[in-house]
């Protein structure tokens, strides 16, 4: 199992902004200091090409992003100041979701230290996303003739919406969102199946209407691969979810997938998308039981 991680590429903040960027060193660190991988691991992405990203993104939206020409709008919506960095790291978080989908079709199990940027659509980016990684990793499977099908499982606590939109009219990607029905996106779209959890919504609701939407995927012809965003944020001490859903309740969600694409030999692509609890150590703890269950899975044969 490989992990590919872009906390390399620094992405400058102004003081107090509230999106956790140090999460991802903290866990690759946390990762590397555990030895349960060796360092040949632990992959720095390439970064998307142009080619990659027009497979999903209009040719005008990729070339902006490139060259910094966001209009205030743009860049409010997606909560980051545009600079090099940006569109650089933005680049590689892509390129290490594809990088993880061609190991994950080889090796049965990979993940994207990052990733899950799912509220970028055709043309625009919002909620700290810039690019829809997932998305172009499909595409560019499908492009290099690696696959034909493939399944979104959204376990973010907001709504996969710029996923939900690109797939929308193509059979080819079915997508499942199990999110927060009053956090952001207020505007949410049509995924092939939504469920939507009530504020306060419990831990054992939770996993009830998660095996309710994995029970719908067993229904669904069996995709190429499977694409996992585990998202720490349904946790109860997130800022910005708005559920009640304990770290061990998180540890079962992941539990459920994993063995639910173990039993299908389905090839996983897990990404991390969202985390916002007060303390970020909560974030890794969440994210760092996540990878080491994958890790234990992809052992198990």
């Amino acid at each position: 199992m490989k992990l590919f991680h872009t906390d390399l590429f620094v992405l400058p903040l102004p003081e107090g902004h509230r999106f956790p960027m140090q999460r991802y060193r903290l866990l690759r660190e946390r990762l590397e200091q555990s030895g349960l991988f060796a360092p040949e691991q632990m992959c720095v992405p390439p970064a998307a090409t142009d080619e990659q990203l027009g497979y999903v993104h209009t040719e005008d939206w990729i070339g902006r992003v490139t060259r910094g020409e966001l209009t205030p709008d743009e860049t409010r919506r997606i909560g980051f100041p545009w600079s090099q960095q940006m569109a650089e790291r933005s680049r590689r978080s892509t390129g290490a979701t594809i990088a993880a989908a061609r190991c994950a079709l080889t090796d049965g199990f990979s993940a994207n230290l990052a990733g899950g940027t799912h509220h970028a659509f055709e043309d625009r980016g919002a909620g700290y996303c810039v690019f829809n990684d997932v998305a172009v990793a499909a595409r560019t499977m499908q492009q290099e003739g690696r696959i034909r099908t493939a399944m979104v499982i959204d376990g973010d606590v907001h709504q996969g919406d710029g996923t939900a939109a690109i797939f929308q009219e193509d059979p080819t990607v079915t997508t499942f969102s199990l999110h927060a029905r009053k956090a952001f996106p207020a505007r949410k779209q049509n995924s092939d199946l939504d469920i939507l959890l009530e504020p306060g919504c419990s831990t054992e609701t939770y996993l009830e209407q998660l095996d309710v939407g994995l029970y719908w995927c067993a229904r669904q012809p069996p995709p190429d691969i499977v694409f996992f965003l585990a998202g720490a944020d349904p946790y109860e001490g997130d800022t910005l979810g708005g559920l009640s859903v304990s770290r061990e309740g998180l540890q079962q969600r992941d539990a459920r997938v994993l063995e639910f694409c173990r039993q299908r030999s389905l090839p996983l692509v897990i990404t991390l998308a969202g985390g916002y609890a007060e303390e970020i150590t909560d974030i890794v703890d969440i994210q760092f039981s996540t990878i080491t269950a994958a890790l234990a899975a992809s052992q198990s044969g």
